[in-house]
């Protein structure tokens, strides 16, 4: 399958066929990484990385992916770029797809990333923005699969605010491969109602089900994989949390959760988690609001059940199935 020069914006411009294939160069990437074979054919190339929002294994996963490929990297943290600041998206994008083969970005707006891609002349990579987590999708499916063999049929349910990138990125992940999303969350924290439509049409053709539910108990009920996500995200105000800790705690994952679930079921967080005080923003959030875990409890996220390192892991190898096809390694 030929994915040379295509962007990576949403998985919502990929057909299922083509998801499947890069999760199969993935888990091969991944198998050539364990045996210490070479996968170094993009030698001489060299990508962009811009990062407006930080992020550990974001960049991690890109630099080691790069290299591994035999690319050259160079990294824009907030300060280092001017990407619409003193400089507009469009003029970047143009000047960096001159001096690159390829670009991530990390940041905000959904609109920054497709400009990008617009004017750039080269892939671009979106590494997360509000709307879509589409690298993070491919390393959470390539772990479901790892772990139960398949996709098709298996039970998700995503538990907190699924308004924004993961929510809408699980949704359409698995309405495009045939499994049976569930959002459990408050009424007010459900997918936007267009994006829920046009994956219900998605589903029709891959045979997935969509359910928005505010019953925990009915909502994880034999499900294969429970996932959350912190319930305030980077850029947000203070103000927010007291709002969500209040309307998200009756939708924390825990021992119950996992129980009603059942002993196959996993867990998947897409990291960091506030699952103990360990943090410097889980110890103040702790002693403001008197909690000592949030959208996951500590006991869950060590349990045999939790393969969020697993996951983690394979951000890089997924990455590298991106990066290798698009650029035609």
């Amino acid at each position: 399958m030929n994915l040379k020069g295509r962007h990576f914006l949403t998985l919502k411009d990929f057909t299922p066929e083509e998801i499947a294939y890069l999760l199969e160069l993935s888990a091969e990437l991944k198998a050539k990484k364990k045996q210490g074979i070479p996968v170094d054919t993009l030698r001489g190339k060299n990508v962009a990385l811009i990062f407006e929002k930080t992020s550990t294994r974001t960049r991690c996963s890109f630099e080691v992916a790069a290299h591994d490929l035999g690319m050259g990297t160079t990294y824009l943290d907030p300060k280092s770029s001017q990407i619409g600041k003193k400089e507009s998206i469009e003029d970047t994008a143009r000047v960096l797809g001159s001096m690159f083969e390829g670009i991530e970005y990390r940041g905000f707006g959904q609109e920054i990333v497709e400009e990008l891609a617009k004017y750039a002349g080269v892939p671009v990579w979106n590494g997360l923005t509000n709307e879509y987590h589409p690298t993070q999708m491919l390393a959470d499916m390539l772990t479901i699969q790892e772990v139960f063999g398949k996709l098709k049929g298996i039970k998700l349910v995503y538990m907190g605010d699924a308004r924004y990138n993961m929510g809408n990125s699980y949704m359409i992940a698995c309405a495009k491969m045939g499994m049976d999303f569930v959002a459990c969350a408050p009424a007010k924290y459900f997918p936007d109602q267009e994006l829920v439509a046009q994956c219900m049409e998605y589903a029709k053709e891959s045979g997935a089900t969509i359910t928005l539910t505010e019953n925990v108990e009915e909502g994880t009920k034999d499900a294969d994989v429970i996932c959350t996500d912190v319930w305030v995200s980077m850029g947000e105000p203070d103000e927010v949390w007291e709002e969500r800790i209040h309307d998200l705690t009756p939708y924390r994952v825990k021992k119950e959760v996992m129980k009603n679930a059942g002993e196959q079921a996993i867990f998947l967080h897409c990291l960091p988690s506030f699952h103990d005080l360990n943090t410097g923003i889980g110890k103040e959030m702790g002693e403001r609001f008197g909690l000592t875990e949030m959208e996951v409890t500590d006991e869950v996220f060590r349990s045999e059940q939790s393969k969020v390192f697993q996951e983690a892991e394979n951000r890089m190898h997924t990455i590298k199935a991106v990066m290798a096809a698009t650029l035609g390694a």
